[in-house]
């Protein structure tokens, strides 16, 4: 939970293979399947896996896809969707299959037929996004705190919310037991290119934490989606299971994803860093604060989009449950880290890492951007312990609150019209539609603690 500080110096631009790049590498690496991966618009990483007679059809985007059987996308009289690969994300995968042979990436954009954008895209959301604060003349960085739980498998193989470790905040082996998997999750990611920063156990039992370097929005959301890939898959062959539920256990802290950002001008300047403005934050950075915290409800379902995510939302574990800013203590929903110059940067806190990236960092920009564009001016920051104030005191600060639930962070989406524009009509539709379904599902079951207090009484 504890800040760390990233990296400062602007990442630099990577070149990206080219078509006949790509083919030479398959070849030379001997790759036997390469896989368009995309998500859904719950998040959820999918893939269509080709063999090699079919690699030079796939860097053409000519793979066709039955859209109808993903959460979202299209009725099952229009299905057939495209890929479009982005080359820039080619990647081998570094662990081999003798039996299978080499395994290959490349991240898509999903298109209709006849070859234009398909409206429910959640990457192509993002772009919209990036290319509406282009316009401002801003480029959206990011760097994500990803945190997740690694818990032991049953005797038949199934997820347990029992942990393998006793370990807290930064111990090391053998009370941290995860080190051994953490570090092969953190060979894996390198090995794919990331640019790990740190690695460590986190403050609950069976908690981690991999940092990896801030970079421009969309590579951040492809890392956090090619992330939740590996971290699960290295955790498997540890005879683990990894999950990026919010709060798996009762009692202790939940799993967060705080979110730095921050604008760049197009001359690679950073647009929230003013040495003469008060706190040295320019007002393109107050406004942006402003438009965070305005658009915070109606963020919460695609920050934090699950029944589970307002189990980590209470007061008592560190989690941010009321919106307000602070430069200085970490108990409000917004905050600015202490440096300043090029490393001058926003942290939204309540994100949780069961989110769509690209969904989350699209509505994000979308709710900062509306705040430049309307001149906004954010409240006077609260440098109070929040969670210490009475309910008196931050109705004096006007410090509103943040949904309780999924169905009340639905409702205020379906009231905010910026995130809804940003969204979309299609993607909005259906995101409010399955969450809905979700909170339905939900109410509608019996839970263990139901039948705890209930059972014997009534």
């Amino acid at each position: 939970m504890m800040q760390k500080e990233h990296t400062i110096d602007r990442p630099k631009e990577k070149t990206a293979l080219t078509r006949e790049e790509i083919l030479t590498r398959l070849e030379r690496e001997d790759v036997q399947f390469l896989r368009l991966m995309f998500t859904d618009l719950l998040g959820m990483n999918k893939n269509v896996e080709v063999p090699r007679s079919q690699f030079e059809k796939a860097l053409d985007g000519q793979i066709l896809f039955d859209g109808s059987s993903i959460e979202g996308f299209v009725r099952i009289e229009e299905s057939d969707m495209i890929l479009v690969p982005d080359l820039g994300t080619f990647r081998i995968f570094p662990w081999d299959d003798d039996r299978e042979g080499r395994v290959a990436r490349l991240i898509c954009d999903i298109h209709n037929p006849d070859g234009s954008a398909f409206a429910g895209c959640p990457r192509q959301t993002l772009k919209r996004q990036i290319a509406c604060a282009g316009e401002l003349g801003y480029e959206m960085m990011a760097g994500v705190e990803a945190e997740f739980f690694l818990f032991e498998l049953d005797e038949e193989g199934y997820a347990t919310v029992s942990t393998h470790d006793r370990g807290g905040y930064f111990d090391l082996a053998p009370i941290d037991k995860g080190e051994t998997c953490r570090r092969a999750i953190v060979r894996s990611l390198q090995a794919l290119g990331f640019d790990v920063e740190a690695a460590h156990h986190e403050v609950a039992e069976g908690q981690h934490e991999i940092d990896f370097r801030y970079s421009d929005a969309l590579q951040v959301a492809d890392n956090l989606a090619t992330f939740r890939f590996v971290v699960r898959k290295v955790a498997r062959d540890f005879g683990l299971h990894a999950t990026f539920m919010p709060k798996p256990v009762f009692g202790i802290n939940g799993s967060g994803m705080h979110t730095h950002q921050s604008l760049f001008t197009l001359e690679g300047e950073n647009a929230f860093y003013d040495p003469e403005a008060e706190f040295q934050l320019s007002e393109t950075a107050m406004q942006y604060i402003a438009g965070l915290l305005k658009h915070a409800k109606g963020l919460c379902p695609l920050t934090n989009p699950l029944v589970n995510s307002y189990k980590r939302l209470v007061p008592g574990y560190e989690a941010p449950t009321h919106i307000a800013w602070s430069e200085r203590n970490r108990s409000p929903l917004c905050r600015v880290p202490a440096r300043r110059g090029i490393g001058t940067r926003i942290e939204l806190r309540m994100p949780d890492p069961s989110c769509n990236p690209y969904l989350a960092l699209a509505g994000m920009l979308a709710a900062g951007l509306d705040g430049i564009r309307n001149g906004m001016t954010p409240p006077e920051p609260v440098n109070k312990n929040l969670y210490k104030m009475s309910k008196r005191e931050r109705a004096r600060h006007k410090v509103d609150s943040l949904p309780g639930n999924l169905c009340e962070a639905v409702q205020a989406l379906e009231k905010d019209r910026v995130l809804l524009d940003a969204l979309g009509e299609h993607i909005s539709e259906n995101i409010i539609r399955a969450k809905k379904a979700e909170w339905q599902e939900y109410i509608a079951a019996v839970h263990p603690w139901e039948r705890e207090r209930y059972l014997r009484t009534y």
